[in-house]
């Protein structure tokens, strides 16, 4: 209020419900984002991811409030200082607030007593890793192992019961390599009998780098490998409708007067279509015609041979068409009719994809989702020509990365770097 209207105190009745409604959006936000449960296990990029996401909420029912009431009356600059500077506030809070719990448990508070069943390989090492991280607030008690003769074992399975309670026990780690079922019902029972949580770990580090989740047929459980978050229907519709959003502005706002501008530019330097039109596998390799703006004269190599430095077949104009990347634009008309989206691992040509499978492992996996405008791939370098293994192995690297770990917010951070890249220019680009 006083950065706007230079008052602390211009509360009239409109600004009033104003106020009224924002801390009652946000108390619903709150609530419903579970923001007041701080995970000790999150790490600090992960809590304040989750209070973003709440406030990205908090900013669309605003603005659904602000739309539906037709509220037009309030100063945007108004709402501007006011969101942003609560927002940042709000990630400030938090985020002192952690480092606050850290210390606090650095010092022996808010801690968390836990034993380890099982001193296998892995029960070491987790024994190792909160140790290491005594941010966390873990605080070690002991082994309990089938061998009580080892060093640093307290005592046996059995001896968990009356150890656990005496102690104020919190956490049982359960690591053994092989557990009978009478064994798991026990320690579960004992567990859930004296509010004690109770996690089994096992060995799965050889998917370590894959997303896995948990599904349950019938009353057995099944760990998915394969699990992408583009599986997820709620996020495919997320994305579909940013993709829609962003191909009906650029066709509606750049494309409706560029096209006849580019096309004519086109044609007086060569005869021919505005588009080149080249057949490109898509989503689960299905095939598609990906639109671009025609930059080579006409050629029979077209669909065979990749555009090289100093290739005689780019006309003049189709050499800044490239360097500029206006040449892709027309894909915002493939990713309206839902053949691309807006970022996504790069088509490449048919013949590039059968060059390339055979030699690259999982090279495949980069055809899982809708191919894009543009990639991490594209916004960390990787344009232009891949006329050796090594870069198409780093092209293929950060797409299998991006299918692996999508979400709305790579989405956007590929698009910000991807126009950082054009404005200062590619050498890559040609």
């Amino acid at each position: 209020m006083y950065l706007k209207f230079d008052s602390w105190s211009v509360f009239d009745q409109e600004h009033i419900n104003l106020i009224i409604t924002f801390n009652l959006c946000w108390s619903l936000v709150f609530y419903f984002s579970h923001l007041f449960e701080i995970q000790r296990d999150y790490t600090l990029t992960q809590s304040v991811k989750k209070v973003v996401i709440a406030i990205v909420w908090f900013i669309a029912a605003v603005s659904i409030y602000w739309v539906s009431t037709k509220s037009y009356w309030y100063s945007r600059e108004h709402i501007f200082y006011t969101i942003t500077l609560f927002s940042f506030s709000v990630i400030g809070w938090r985020i002192a607030f952690i480092y606050f719990l850290r210390y606090l448990r650095q010092r022996g508070f808010n801690f968390r007593n836990i034993v380890i069943v099982g001193m296998t390989e892995m029960g070491q090492e987790l024994r190792k890793y909160f140790s290491v991280n005594s941010h966390l607030g873990y605080r070690f008690q002991g082994f309990f192992d089938p061998q009580t003769n080892r060093n640093g074992v307290v005592g046996s399975i059995k001896d968990v019961h009356d150890f656990s309670v005496q102690k104020g026990t919190d956490i049982i780690f359960c690591c053994l390599p092989s557990l009978y079922n009478i064994e798991v019902k026990n320690l579960i029972d004992f567990a859930e009998n004296n509010l004690i949580k109770i996690k089994v770990v096992s060995d799965l580090r050889a998917f370590a780098d894959k997303h896995m989740q948990i599904q349950n047929y019938g009353t057995i459980p099944i760990i998915n490998i394969s699990s992408i978050p583009l599986d997820d229907k709620v996020n495919r519709v997320v994305k579909r409708i940013f993709d829609i959003a962003v191909a009906s502005i650029v066709m509606i706002f750049i494309l409706s007067w560029l096209i006849p501008l580019i096309g004519m530019l086109i044609k007086i330097q060569s005869p021919g279509p505005i588009f080149f039109k080249q057949l490109r596998h898509g989503k689960n390799n299905q095939d598609f015609y990906c639109w671009k703006f025609r930059t080579m004269t006409l050629n029979v190599e077209a669909d065979i041979k990749q555009a090289t430095k100093g290739d005689t077949r780019i006309t003049e104009f189709g050499k800044f068409l490239r360097r500029s990347s206006i040449d892709e634009l027309p894909q915002f008309i493939n990713v309206f009719r839902g053949n691309m989206s807006v970022v996504g691992p790069r088509p490449h040509p048919i013949k590039l994809n059968e060059e390339f499978l055979p030699q690259i492992d999982r090279f495949i996996q980069r055809h899982a989702v809708k191919p894009g405008v543009t990639g991490l791939a594209q916004a960390k370098g990787f344009r232009g020509e891949t006329d050796s293994f090594f870069k198409m192995y780093g092209r293929v690297k950060l797409d299998k990365f991006y299918v692996k770990n999508w979400s709305l917010f790579l989405d956007l951070k590929i698009i910000i770097l991807t126009v950082i890249s054009v404005l200062r220019g590619n050498e890559n680009a040609y």
